[in-house]
């Protein structure tokens, strides 16, 4: 009997419980309800490739790439599921169906494996999971494949979820840090498929901004005008693609000097600066990462104005820096000698030498981009941060200002002023591809742009 038909129900407290009468009534009179035979997932082509690049670097060794587990948010009620990213990359599955799958490599010769998915298949009928089950029945979740249906959709062979137990250890991409790494430096290189996902998200993300824009009236006369911002955003996010690629960062005013401001619970002043920081989620996971700063109240005051235009700078330095064979670190630390000079010539540093600039810029100016809004993250140093620049590798050129309201070492009308830029770009053979150019950089077109938005 399979796992569908033995595990404990998932039901709570406030469930009523299923006479006999009526489990037999339940099992009986339902139509087949096939999916469509055209359901291949369209990167199917491609995982193949992804699956030998990562068989090539571990010959002969059992890999085990789960999908991971709901993680509960409160008493009964889980967060939403998004399956770990190494999965998707390797199956091209990525819905919230996926909970508790795994992708086993299994070796196959020395020089290359079989892969195998083990998932939990759709409910069947002749027990109560299907419509008792919170977490996993059909009636609660919705439909998930049959093993059939899995197999046509991904090209892999596909097993229940059940016999996984039956296959000896091997090296687990969750616990086994030599594997997650490899996972992590396959995907610095995007081909161009990957790269269309990406400019999918970055339009989306534009589409957002405008919402945005649009919605400040009502979001200034709201008493938490922030939370106003982000749940337009997150809307767009949501009719779009998955939702937003991380929690979204609505800053206004002094709260904008907080790198990562996700309370966003604060009143908006028509006098001062919104730094959003944003990001739609594709579908297929792919996420973008801008952000923009923009006055309130559609022109930036003279100060406002000062501060942006440094840090615009700084930005167009970065760019400037990126190109193959550059290092990664050469556009963080183009960006960081404007910086510094532009906060000598104000007055602030007595000399544009050395790292104090930092009490003002606080991290690195840019990462790595794809279907984690931070990618790579555990690629070698060697690979990614004292590595080179290639063709295909996205990333984020994002430096910024952080005007504590409480730093003494400024003069008081810089207190306060938080400022980030920061744009998605593609490295080319030329030089790299402003992916994100659809919204205004200067504070001129902002203006601009922001009036014909208001007006509208």
């Amino acid at each position: 009997m399979n796992e569908s038909a033995t595990a404990a129900l998932r039901t709570v407290s406030h469930d009523l419980s299923a006479s006999a009468e009526l489990e037999r009534f339940m099992t009986g009179h339902w139509a087949a309800t096939p999916l469509p035979d055209d359901i291949r997932l369209p990167v199917a082509d491609r995982t193949a490739a992804r699956r030998a690049k990562l068989s090539r670097r571990f010959p002969g060794e059992r890999l085990i790439v789960p999908a991971g587990e709901l993680k509960v948010r409160s008493n009964d009620c889980d967060h939403r599921f998004r399956p770990h990213s190494a999965y998707a990359w390797l199956t091209g599955l990525t819905g919230e169906d996926q909970t508790g799958h795994v992708l086993v490599l299994e070796p196959d010769g020395p020089h290359r494996h079989d892969a195998v998915l083990y998932i939990r298949p759709r409910s069947p009928r002749d027990g109560g999971e299907f419509y008792r089950d919170r977490r996993y029945g059909e009636f609660w979740v919705g439909r998930r494949p049959d093993l059939a249906e899995a197999e046509r959709m991904t090209g892999l062979r596909c097993v229940h979820l059940a016999d996984l137990g039956k296959l000896p250890p091997g090296r687990d991409a969750s616990r086994d840090a030599e594997l997650a790494t490899a996972l992590s430096e396959l995907r610095l290189l995007k081909d161009a498929w990957e790269i269309g996902q990406l400019q999918t998200a970055v339009d989306h993300t534009v589409q957002g901004f405008e919402d945005v824009v649009r919605a400040l009236p009502r979001a200034l006369a709201h008493p938490r005008g922030e939370r106003w911002i982000e749940g337009v955003f997150g809307l767009r996010a949501r009719a779009e693609g998955n939702g937003t690629g991380y929690e979204t960062i609505a800053a206004s005013g002094a709260h904008a000097c907080l790198l990562h401001w996700i309370r966003n619970e604060g009143r908006l002043d028509p006098s001062e600066l919104l730094l959003l920081d944003a990001g739609v989620e594709t579908d297929t996971l792919y996420t973008s990462d801008i952000t923009r700063t923009f006055p309130l109240s559609g022109r930036f005051a003279p100060v406002q104005r000062q501060v942006y235009e440094l840090v615009l700078a700084a930005q167009e330095a970065g760019i400037a820096a990126l190109k193959p064979g550059a290092s990664f670190r050469d556009f963080h630390r183009a960006g960081m000698r404007v910086i510094a000079e532009g906060l000598a010539e104000w007055g602030v540093l007595k000399s544009p030498e050395g790292d104090l600039h930092r009490r003002y810029t606080l991290c690195s100016s840019g990462h790595m981009l794809g279907l984690d809004v931070h990618d790579c993250a555990q690629a070698r140093a060697e690979t990614y941060l004292d590595g080179v620049l290639e063709e295909g590798q996205v990333l984020t050129v994002e430096p910024g200002l952080y005007l504590q309201p409480d730093d003494e070492t400024l003069p008081p009308e810089l207190r306060g002023i938080g400022v980030r830029i920061e744009d998605d770009l593609v490295i080319t053979a030329e030089g790299a591809r402003l992916m994100s150019g659809a919204l205004p950089r200067t504070p001129d077109a902002i203006e601009a742009w922001m009036g014909e938005l208001l007006e509208g």
